[in-house]
C-alpha cells in the first residue's frame, strides 16, 4: 500500500489532481500544508490535515508545515461569509510560537531520511515589494480567473463583498507554493476542500513560471451525523494547548462520540491499522453499549497529542468521576 491507498482507505481524499495517485506510489515527493496563527492554539479541526501529514511522512515522503504569519495579516476568505478581525503582528507572533510546540509534538523533525519542515511564510511574504509582486506574478492571474473560484464568488454574493485585501490572498498563497517548490522542490499542496480554488491557482503559477507540473489534494470537510460543525461543544473550541483544553476535557471529547462517527474518526485520527478498525466498527455494531471504539479513540488520540503521562491522568479523572457520580436513584 502506497500513502494514496492509505488516504483512500481512510476516506481522507475529497479531490485531487490527476496523476497524483501514480506520483506517490513512484516517488518521494515533499507536500505542504498551511496552518493561519489566526487562534493561539491549534484545534482539533487542525488534526484533520496534520494526520495527512504525519502519514506522508510515515510513508517516507517529507511534510512541510507551513505556519501561516504573513497571510494572516490578511486573512483567508475560504469558508468564511465575513471577513475576520485583522490581528497585531505581535498577535500572530505569539499564535505562531504555540503552534510550533503543537506541531513538534505530532511531526519528526529529527528523521534520518525525511525530517518534517516547518516554515514561516512571513519570511518571505512580508519582504515582498508590493510592485514587483504585481509585476512578477499578479500579471499571469486574471480578474476573471480570481472571480471564479468558489471562495471569493461565495463572499461577492454576500451583502458585505470582499475586500481587496482578502480577495488578494489567493495570490499569495500560490506565492507560498512557489517559493516552497523553489526552496525545497515542493510538488505537493493539501488542505481543506474549501482550499481547492488557492491550491490550483498555485499550480498554475508554478507551470506558468517555472513550466513544471505539480499537484494539489484536499481533504473532506468535517460534520458530525448530529450536524454540529466538528470541533465545537457547548463549552466551545477543543484545543490542542493543555493550558486552553485540559488533556482530561480533550479525552472526553473524544469519549463522548456518536456511534454513528466513531468508527470514521478512528480513521481519521489515528494510527490504527485497517483490521483493528474493523474490529472496532464490528465492537460499535454488535455491543454499542461497551463504547469500545470510543474509548480506543479517547486513547489514541489523547496519547498522541498530549502524552501518555496525561492519557493515565485523564482516565484516572474519568473512572473517579464515574464512581463518584450519584446514581439514578440519588
Amino acid at each position: 500500500m502506497n500513502v494514496f491507498e492509505e488516504f483512500q482507505w481512510r476516506g481522507m481524499i475529497y479531490d485531487a489532481t490527476e496523476g497524483l495517485k501514480e506520483v506517490l506510489a513512484t516517488q518521494k515527493v515533499t507536500a505542504y500544508i498551511g496552518f493561519d496563527p489566526t487562534a493561539p492554539s491549534l484545534q482539533v479541526g487542525n488534526l484533520f490535515a496534520i494526520m495527512a501529514l504525519v502519514h506522508l511522512q510515515r510513508y517516507g515522503h517529507t511534510p512541510i508545515a507551513v505556519v501561516g504569519g504573513g497571510t494572516a495579516l490578511i486573512g483567508d476568505p475560504s469558508g468564511k461569509d465575513k471577513e475576520r478581525p485583522l490581528l497585531s503582528k505581535e498577535q500572530i507572533e505569539r499564535n505562531v510560537e504555540g503552534m510550533r510546540e503543537q506541531l513538534s509534538r505530532l511531526l519528526d523533525f529529527e528523521a534520518k531520511s525525511n525530517p518534517a519542515l516547518l516554515v514561516n511564510n512571513a519570511d518571505w511574504l512580508t519582504p515582498l515589494n508590493l510592485i514587483d509582486f504585481l509585476r512578477d506574478v499578479g500579471k499571469f492571474f486574471t480578474v476573471n480567473y480570481m472571480l471564479a473560484k468558489e471562495s471569493v464568488r461565495r463572499r461577492i454574493e454576500q451583502e458585505e463583498g470582499i475586500s481587496f485585501t482578502e480577495f488578494s490572498y489567493m495570490l499569495l498563497q500560490a506565492y507560498d507554493f512557489l517559493v516552497l517548490y523553489d526552496r525545497y522542490n515542493c510538488t505537493l499542496q493539501m488542505g481543506g476542500s474549501d482550499q481547492w480554488g488557492n491550491i490550483t491557482a498555485g499550480i498554475d503559477l508554478i507551470r506558468r513560471l517555472r513550466g513544471a507540473r505539480v499537484h494539489g489534494l484536499v481533504l473532506p470537510l468535517i460534520t458530525s451525523a448530529s450536524g454540529v460543525k466538528f470541533g465545537k461543544t457547548e463549552a466551545g473550541t477543543v484545543w490542542l494547548d493543555p493550558e486552553l483544553t485540559s488533556p482530561y476535557k480533550f479525552y472526553q471529547f473524544w469519549l463522548n462520540t456518536d456511534d454513528r462517527d466513531v468508527v470514521q474518526y478512528l480513521k481519521y485520527f489515528t494510527l490504527l491499522p485497517k483490521e483493528r478498525i474493523e474490529e472496532l466498527e464490528q465492537a460499535v455494531a454488535t455491543a454499542p453499549e461497551k463504547r469500545e471504539a470510543q474509548r480506543t479513540l479517547a486513547r489514541e488520540v489523547t496519547r498522541m497529542v498530549h502524552g501518555e503521562d496525561a492519557l493515565v491522568r485523564a482516565e484516572r479523572a474519568s473512572i473517579c468521576l464515574l464512581y463518584t457520580s450519584p446514581s439514578p436513584r440519588d
